[in-house]
């Protein structure tokens, strides 16, 4: 590795974690009603409320918090569905874009309801700005906040005792859009515009290039779509080469703060969960272990793409500048690597580089990445609670280890919790590989498949576990925007987001009945270095367990087959 792959890495880590406590901090605040921004638009919040006749002093059960949850993302699903099958008929149309088929237009609805933002289409050629914006990029504020909501009920659920209810869903909804996301998307996406992220409502523009060549140049409101597109880990482009695309991340400044945008609100939410269940080490504990996974996997995919290929470096090539193939000149190769294993961890699933032209074991990193269950960081508020929920089964597994029964943050865990941890954790899986042996095995499934061999099984894997996993990244080798391959994936990642949600949420409502218990001398703490460990090992050895038979099959057996020539 580069001394420009250490400084990047080091200088990452700095300023993100000088940001993830203050922000922390305001999140939980915000959540707690007691903060300034709640106090200023507390006017403009009661509106809504009474605009849609919600009582934001009545709380939910865990149940009917649930049902509100679907129900809200229901209606998104069918309202993005709507807007593509009309798009033509409907203004914001400059280009005249046609209607979208239906299994693309149900793939896409699912996909931005799920905070998943897989893409089978190219969406400069696709959807129309009113599309963009009404149905795309509001799903990205609405599925952002859904992840979110769901972490704080189950950090309420920690630290409430012989309560009936979490909280107010449409109040939590409310909150985190008006306080969190719309303010930081608002300041990014100048900031973006700064950079010449391109941000117009003009139509596509015709000019002649440098080669006296024509080219049709698309246009749009790309930096609004971009900001919280980062921010909210969802990861769709508003082209279809997504942050390679000089209009959306047109330079390595604006490349630097799209990666610290992704980690911001995953990382704050850490601090959050320590200042809500009133215990911050316990939260430090937690975002401890995330960020030594996460310099582990950064360090593996920069180390293997700085490598280069073995086959060119046969044919004379200079192999100093490492892989650059499918990489931007203007980032290179740490800065590729930085951001494939960020964005991979993190449930974001944008990219600047092409991850289908990675090195076997450069792709193996994203790929495993998501195979961890996306709770490196995660998704807003998905990595926390997919995080909490391995916390349970690591003080569980420790509980059984020593003879006694197991407690986290007071509470203590018993069958039921155990039961609606299980189904967080194999849900998907269950949907990657099972999804993936179905596309092996059907002509409609090998039909897409680019690459013959092992990568174009790690093709197919890597579209179902992005999909279950609700990442969204892809290695775009795969023809993937057919009927089959809609349908299926749209499948994965609808009971990948909620197939785990609703347990969470029973979980939360759960854990929130529960009495509190004393600490005592033979009281686990969770909050050391012993328990970050045992963190750690739980996330790995459930993500072994689950998928390496599948990765020898892909990735690794690729990179033993080209390093063995």
């Amino acid at each position: 590795m580069s001394p420009h792959a250490w400084l990047l890495l080091g200088l990452y880590l700095a300023i993100l974690l000088l940001l993830v406590k203050p922000f922390g901090s305001y999140i939980a605040d915000v959540m707690e009603g007691r903060s300034v921004a709640t106090r200023l638009g507390g006017g403009v919040e009661a509106l809504i409320y009474r605009l849609c006749g919600i009582k934001r002093e009545v709380e939910m059960a865990w149940l009917t918090y649930a049902f509100a949850i679907l129900l809200f993302n229901v209606l998104g699903a069918l309202a993005v569905y709507a807007l593509q099958r009309l798009q033509f008929w409907l203004p914001g149309n400059p280009a005249a874009m046609l209607n979208v088929s239906p299994d693309s237009s149900f793939n896409t609805a699912i996909s931005f309801s799920t905070n998943t933002n897989w893409q089978g289409y190219s969406g400069e050629s696709t959807l129309s700005y009113l599309t963009q914006m009404l149905g795309l990029a509001v799903q990205n504020f609405f599925s952002a906040a859904t992840g979110i909501v769901v972490v704080i009920a189950l950090i309420r659920g920690f630290a409430r005792h012989t309560a009936k209810t979490i909280g107010n869903a449409w109040v939590d909804l409310t909150r985190l859009t008006l306080y969190v996301l719309l303010p930081l998307s608002f300041v990014f996406a100048i900031f973006l515009v700064s950079q010449g992220a391109i941000q117009n409502f003009d139509g596509y523009q015709d000019v002649t290039t440098l080669e006296n060549v024509r080219q049709t140049l698309p246009m749009g409101p790309v930096a609004s779509q971009e900001a919280i597109k980062m921010l909210g880990t969802n990861g769709g482009g508003f082209f279809n080469a997504n942050s390679a695309h000089p209009f959306e991340n047109p330079t390595p400044l604006s490349n630097f703060v799209q990666m610290l945008a992704i980690f911001l609100i995953p990382g704050a939410l850490c601090l959050s969960f320590g200042r809500m269940v009133g215990d911050t080490r316990q939260g430090w504990a937690v975002l401890a272990a995330m960020t030594l996974m996460f310099v582990v996997m950064a360090l593996l995919a920069m180390h293997y793409e700085a490598q280069g290929n073995p086959l060119l470096g046969q044919l004379g090539v200079d192999m100093n500048a490492g892989n650059m193939e499918g990489k931007e000149m203007r980032f290179g190769v740490s800065d590729s690597g930085l951001f494939a294993t960020i964005t991979t961890l993190a449930s974001c699933g944008a990219v600047n580089a092409m991850h289908d032209s990675f090195m076997p074991m450069g792709g193996f990193v994203p790929l495993a990445n998501m195979m961890l269950g996306e709770v490196v960081f995660g998704g807003v508020g998905s990595g926390l609670y997919g995080m909490l929920v391995f916390a349970v089964m690591a003080v569980f597994i420790a509980g059984l280890m020593i003879g006694r029964t197991p407690e986290y943050l007071g509470k203590k865990i018993e069958a039921f919790e155990m039961k609606m941890v299980s189904i967080a954790i194999l849900v998907t899986p269950i949907l990657a590989l099972a999804g993936t042996a179905v596309a092996v095995t059907a002509a409609d499934g090998i039909a897409g498949v680019a690459n013959p061999g092992a990568h174009g099984f790690s093709e197919i894997l890597y579209a179902f576990t992005s999909a279950a996993n609700n990442n969204g990244s892809a290695f775009a080798g795969l023809s993937a925007n057919t009927p089959f391959y809609n349908v299926m994936t749209a499948i994965a990642m609808w009971f990948g987001r909620f197939g785990v949600i609703v347990p969470v949420l029973a979980l939360a409502g759960a854990l929130a009945a529960k009495k509190r218990i004393a600490v005592t001398a033979g009281t686990m703490p969770t909050h050391g270095p012993l328990f970050v460990t045992l963190l750690i090992g739980t996330v790995l050895l459930v993500g072994a367990l689950n998928y390496v038979p599948a990765l020898a099959l892909g990735p690794v057996i690729e990179h033993l087959t080209l390093f063995a020539r």
